[in-house]
């Protein structure tokens, strides 16, 4: 049998007996009912707001064409019990929407038998957020439900940069929901909830259980406290925190609807322990019928208690169902009830379960409902798939003295925080960026205006249990001084640096972790934060990407990478050692060019300079010479043709260059030592299937296996540099991977080996605090100030400088490449190509000019053959300037007579005797 069923049979019977009467209505009036704790702050309000929206409706006769709305109302007087039996009551006088249940608690009872006789439930107060589900058809929420609710107040903790809150509400149905939605909503802004404080339900819970709670509560690290519960209970919490200086500097009081609630219909009295309280309360448009039913209230109260948004949805929901009624009239509906089959044959005794009649036309009337669309006192009245009414919206206001508050914003689903009213921003686009999600300034608890920082360090005499890594090697960077005991190493300066500049005080003790012989494991000291046995680690944490998945970090305060450590080879000097400058090629293409400046030289020099004539083999001794000599700036021979120095020039400056580099780069080979490591970086020693040495308690080891996937097998433990030192001496491993920090002050030491590659990975060194510590962000603020300000470097200095043996090169000496000197190279070549051209076309000029003279006396010319031709030219070229032109001055006699011969001289020849030797090539 199911739960409803069992709560009918138990209850119908005392109902039997507890005579409850009914309003007389004639058969033609529409039975509504309502179920409050009328001694309450909204059950009253909404008792007069009920009763003034009846009687609107029932003063227009066209608004239910002449039938009558009927309200009956149940005190339900604090009690679920009586809640459950006024809600049975309403199903047997053929009720045809009941408005209620005030708690949510009660409101999941009711919801069975209002699923099973088809009865809409309609509440504005039981805000439960699963009252919404699909579990529930025919409950319907007339205002925003609490799951909004908890969302702007996640909003305005993030807002205001809090991470943590501690979350006081009564042990009820509703608040149980409440408190689910809002951490769900915190933790999607990276916050949470340190600690909730649970008091008894409703008017439970004592003065006593309070102040104990309370007082828990002031023992706690946070100071943004959330306090969702009932007004009586509520103003009993914030009058007992005044009492416990709780309300003074360094709190953040945030209090849902229901202070707002206390402020709007409470005298001024109650403003008395709330300065400084931040609140909520359901937003309401400005509108003429808003305006108007508040001109009605003092007189429709008799000035008995104010009014606040929850009169205005009772108001509205009373139209809701009198508009829907009307419109189920208006499309030919009937209103009738029947016994439900299921209660059939339950009946016998005093049980008078076929009281309990179906609303045969319930379903039709609630999808009615569900398709409302108008304007009410609350604004749009509307509800969306889900069943939640649209545009949630909330008014935030700070409690600023014992006489007022002010409001400092909105929130709204559409939104966010916001001083721009949701009305507005409606007919705008969407805009949730962070310059537009803004509050007026707020009067926070102890009349001051900076924000409080949300949290201080727990009142428990308990001081900061700080993890450190109990190391037996690098004991510069952390270590236990033996002599006083005393933590000390260049982390520690560090944190204690940083910790000075905070503006509080941070009482801490150091606690080693490790047992002295081997460094400890540093991923299961980082996991010792999450299980509660540390409350921060300080050391040499290598910040990665594990670790950060369950801790917060600092600011990195030094840089760190992985690299790697191989011993070297030392080269010693060979006869040949004068040959390593330069590659091969260059070798080859600087000896090729020595062979073609000569060359190019002889060739221009050849026809007017004898030191390049004679005999083959002497002309080619000359070009080898002239063209090695040029070397060392030695060649004897002096050059003649303006073309042959142009090109001697520029190949004479190339000389200098190459010649320069070459004793550069000898000096530095014979001179200093030269290192070769065996390993020359990360990716050439994964392919060597080598062993590889790491540091114990590193993170370099899962790095190598997981991420490089080298096998275990190949990476050897080593625990202090001496091992390091040993073991790439005795060749155990082939090189050592380790972070930069701790490579550093090994080779400050041991010389003969070097870092070689580069760091293959990017991180550095942090201090780690819990998932979402305050402290982390202060301390993080702290030591950029310490590296703004130089004394981080400093601190280094003190503990980690090393000397400069340990920033060897990890680079050869490169040879000298022919890319290096390929311009010099081209530009050499480009001027010898331009020479040759310019000096061929001369010499074929001048062959043009003589051949005919000396073709119509030579009777093998006039035959025309090309190879005599080509035999010629070059004789020509190879002839000797001087006797050329005299050759040619005899013939020119022969030829013409003596007297005219003057006039008839060639050009050249006359060029000549005026200028002497001068040439053009």
């Amino acid at each position: 049998m199911a739960l409803w069923m069992v709560v009918v049979v138990l209850l119908s019977s005392l109902l039997s007996n507890m005579g409850f009467s009914k309003e007389d209505s004639s058969p033609d009036d529409i039975n509504i009912g309502a179920i409050f704790s009328f001694g309450t702050i909204n059950g009253r309000v909404s008792n007069i707001s009920m009763h003034a929206a009846v009687e609107d409706i029932n003063s227009d006769p066209n608004i239910l064409h002449g039938r009558k709305l009927v309200l009956s109302t149940h005190d339900s007087n604090y009690s679920g019990f009586l809640g459950i039996i006024g809600g049975l009551q309403y199903m047997e006088t053929n009720t045809v929407a009941i408005i209620g249940p005030q708690a949510s608690g009660m409101a999941h009872i009711l919801s069975h038998l209002a699923n099973e006789l088809h009865v809409p439930m309609m509440s504005f107060t039981a805000l439960d957020p699963s009252l919404a589900s699909l579990q529930y058809p025919y409950f319907i929420q007339t205002a925003p439900n609490d799951l909004f609710q908890m969302t702007a107040v996640a909003d305005i903790i993030s807002y205001f940069g809090y991470r943590e809150v501690i979350a006081l509400y009564t042990d009820d149905e509703q608040s149980r929901g409440s408190m689910i939605a809002l951490g769900d909503k915190l933790e999607q802004r990276r916050c949470r909830i340190s600690y909730k404080a649970v008091l008894a339900p409703e008017a439970k819970a004592t003065r006593g259980e309070i102040a104990n709670e309370l007082l828990k509560v002031s023992m706690m690290e946070s100071r943004v406290i959330v306090v969702h519960a009932f007004a009586v209970i509520g103003l009993q919490v914030f009058d007992l925190a005044r009492k416990l200086r709780m309300m003074d500097k360094g709190y953040v009081w945030i209090a849902t609807s229901w202070l707002s609630t206390v402020i709007d219909s409470t005298p001024v009295s109650a403003y008395k322990s709330t300065q400084g309280v931040l609140t909520l309360r359901p937003h309401t448009p400005d509108s003429y019928r808003k305006r108007a039913f508040l001109s009605r209230w003092k007189k429709l109260s008799n000035g008995s208690i104010g009014l606040n948004p929850y009169g205005l949805y009772a108001y509205d929901t009373v139209w809701t169902i009198a508009n829907a009624v009307a419109n189920f009239l208006d499309n030919g509906g009937t209103i009738s009830f029947s016994n439900n089959p299921n209660l059939i044959g339950l009946g016998g005794g005093n049980l008078n379960l076929g009281a309990l009649s179906t609303f045969d036309e319930g379903s039709e009337l609630l999808r009615i409902i569900l398709e409302t669309n108008r304007t009410g006192l609350t604004g749009q009245i509307a509800f969306d798939s889900e069943k939640s009414v649209v545009r949630p919206s909330y008014d935030i206001i700070n409690v600023v003295s014992r006489g007022g508050y002010k409001q400092i914003g909105y929130w709204s689903n559409y939104s966010g925080i916001t001083v721009v009213p949701p009305e507005i921003l409606y007919a705008k686009g969407s805009d949730r960026s962070g310059s537009n999600q803004r509050l007026d300034d707020v009067v926070w608890p102890g009349q001051t205006r900076v924000k409080p920082r949300g949290w201080v360090f727990p009142n428990n005499g308990r001081k900061l249990r700080i993890g450190i890594p109990n190391r037996v090697s690098y004991k510069a960077v952390v270590s236990k001084d033996e002599n006083t005991s005393e933590i000390r190493g260049y982390c520690i300066d560090v944190f204690l640096a940083a910790i000075k500049l905070l503006p509080y005080a941070v009482p801490h003790k150091f606690v080693l972790f490790g047992d002295g012989r081997k460094n400890p494991s540093y991923s299961e000291l980082v996991r010792m934060i999450t299980s509660n046995v540390f409350d921060a680690v300080v050391g040499d944490i290598a910040i990665v990407t594990n670790r950060t998945k369950i801790v917060d970090f600092t600011q990195p305060y030094i840089e760190s990478g992985l690299v790697v450590v191989a011993p070297t080879k030392k080269f010693y000097s060979s006869p040949w050692a004068f040959m390593r400058p330069f590659t091969p090629l260059m070798w080859v293409v600087t000896a090729a060019f020595f062979l073609i400046i000569g060359f190019v030289v002889w060739i221009l020099e050849h026809r007017i300079n004898d030191e390049f004539r004679g005999p083959p083999k002497k002309q080619l001794i000359t070009v080898l010479w002239f063209g090695f000599s040029t070397m060392f700036f030695a060649h004897r021979e002096n050059t003649m043709s303006t073309l042959a120095r142009m090109v001697l020039l520029i190949w004479l400056f190339v000389v200098l260059i190459i010649t320069s580099s070459y004793t550069a780069s000898l000096t530095s080979i014979l001179t200093v030592q030269q290192l070769t490591p065996s390993i020359k970086g990360i990716d050439s020693l994964i392919t060597s299937n080598e062993n590889i040495g790491f540091q114990v308690g590193s993170f370099a080891e899962n790095y190598l296996n997981e991420e490089l996937n080298i096998p275990k097998s190949r990476l050897v433990p080593l625990g202090s540099p001496e091992e390091y030192a040993d073991a790439l001496d005795r060749g155990r491993v082939a090189a050592i991977v380790d972070e930069r920090p701790y490579v550093d002050l090994f080779l400050s030491n041991y010389c003969m080996f070097q870092a070689v590659g580069r760091e293959f990975t990017k991180s550095g060194w942090g201090f780690a605090f819990p998932r979402d510590s305050p402290l982390a962000m202060d301390m993080s603020t702290a030591i950029l100030a310490l590296s703004e300000n130089g004394d981080l470097e400093k601190i280094h200095d003190k503990w980690l400088k090393t000397s400069d043996c340990g920033q060897t090169s990890t680079k050869d000496s490169d040879q000298l490449q022919l890319k290096s000197f390929w311009g010099l190279f081209l530009m050499c070549g480009i001027a010898c190509f331009l020479a040759l051209l310019v000096y061929f076309c001369l010499m074929l000029h001048k062959f043009t000019r003589h051949f005919p003279q000396q073709s119509e006396n030579d009777p093998s010319i006039k035959r025309g053959s090309k190879s005599i031709r080509i035999k010629r030219f070059l004789s020509f070229v190879d002839e000797k300037e001087e006797e050329l032109k005299n050759k040619l001055k005899r013939k020119h006699i022969e030829v013409v007579p003596r007297g005219s011969a003057e006039d008839h001289e060639p050009s050249s020849v006359y060029h000549d005797r005026r200028n002497g030797n001068s040439n053009f090539y």
